[in-house]
This record gives structure tokens, sequence and C-alpha cells, in this order.
């Protein structure tokens, strides 16, 4: 998922967390129960579709208008979310298509199997995309999404979070992570984010009030910047060996 040559740094892989962490539940069953094998890339893995900006809709970016009825939008806190997808030296990556699903408000996802008893927004979808430019930018309007119950304990609660999906130039390279929001003190709490030893790691993963980029009267802004490959790359949960 880099335009760029060459070898890469090395990984640090305490960076990563263990795949078995009991206090996370879900991870006693999804945890390997072999050792890891490493694959070379198949051809078709490493080509395919270019995505390119004929394939966005308008509104792709846009959760609020994008699943509202004419004349409406969506209910909640009014937020950009924006950055840039860089590579280990801190160079541009364009063209990455990035999709993001989220709760609404309340903390509730547009879901069959979601059974929190927070109302669903009839405006409001929780999914959207953007391919970023030749400079890596990136940006996203949306609302914050609220926490939510999970049944991983007695009463653990997931801190409010937005899910991200970034695809290279093939569908199979593919990395998934979640962005979570400064000064939320479920993120110290919730057993998931207490999976990553290093603080530094899940600071990389928390985007910052960026007021300058507010809309005034409108919308607050969150900062988050996507680290591909590298010692210090962003976490991605479906490739906890490096990214």
């Amino acid at each position: 998922m880099t335009q760029h040559d060459g070898a890469y740094f090395p990984r640090d892989r305490n960076w990563h967390p263990k795949l078995l962490t009991p206090d996370y539940k879900t991870s006693v069953l999804r945890s390997p129960q072999k050792p890891l094998i490493s694959f070379g890339n198949s051809l078709s893995e490493t080509t395919g579709p270019v995505f390119g900006h004929n394939d966005l809709g308008e509104l792709d970016s846009d959760l609020i208008q994008n699943y509202a009825r004419s004349g409406e939008s969506a209910l909640g806190e009014r937020i950009i979310v924006h950055g840039r997808v860089l590579d280990e030296s801190g160079r541009p990556v364009p063209q990455v298509l990035i999709e993001v699903w989220q709760a609404n408000a309340g903390g509730r996802y547009r879901h069959k199997k979601d059974g929190y008893l927070a109302p669903l927004d009839p405006n409001f979808g929780g999914c959207g995309r953007a391919l970023s430019d030749d400079n890596g930018y990136y940006a996203f309007r949306t609302i914050k999404p609220g926490p939510y119950p999970w049944p991983n304990g007695v009463n653990d609660w997931r801190p409010a979070h937005i899910h991200f999906s970034l695809f290279g130039s093939g569908f199979a390279q593919r990395l998934i992570t979640q962005m979570y929001f400064e000064g939320d003190p479920h993120i110290a709490l919730c057993p998931i984010v207490n999976t990553i030893k290093d603080p530094q790691a899940i600071d990389m993963l928390t985007a910052k009030l960026d007021m300058n980029n507010t809309i005034p009267m409108n919308a607050r802004a969150y900062r988050f910047d996507l680290v591909l490959r590298g010692r210090r790359s962003t976490l991605f949960e479906n490739r906890l060996e490096g990214n």
C-alpha cells in the first residue's frame, strides 16, 4: 500500500497486542492455535482496480446527508474527521480508498443484529467513503458516535469510535482500524484498547480536536493520520503482525 520501492523499516512487534488476551473474551476463540505462516502476495493481491473519483458519489464522504431524506439531516454532534495517509517515511500516499462505518449519536449501528436499546436515526446510515488526494489528504463529515455497552464483562462499554478500512491497488490489500476521540474516559476502561500495551500506540489511534479546521457554528474537527508500515505504523486490527 505504498508507492515507493525499497526495503521496509523493521517492525516492532511489541507495538501490536498479543493475539490471545483473555480479558477481551472474543480473542479466546479468535486467536490462532498454531504458529503463523507468512505468504507472499499473489498477482491478484498486488494488482486490481484503480479507484478514482468517478467511482465515488457526491455525498459518499458526507454521512450527515448521504442517507438523509430530502431537506433533513442526521441527528447528533456534527464533526469533520480529516487527516493524511502517509508511508513509514512520512510521504503522502495518494489514491487510497478509505471507507468508514460507525454507530449513530446514540451508540447504535444500523445492523439487524444490533440489540442495543438506543433508537435508530432514520436519516443516518452510518457508512461512507473517500479517496485520498495527491497529498494523501482525506476528509469526512459525520456525527460523533455514541458509546455503547457490549457483552464482554458485566458492565463493559466501547468508547465512541469510527471504523476505518483502507484499500490499496487491489481488493485483497485491505487494512482495518478504529479511531477514538481525545478525552473519552472509556478509552482507558475498554478491554479491547487495553490489549495494546504501548500508550503511544493508543495515542496514535486517538483523534485530536483540531480547532483550526472547525466550521464556526457548524462542526468541530478532529485530526486522524493513518501511517502505513514501519516501526510506528497505525495499529491495524486485521494485520496485527504488521501491514
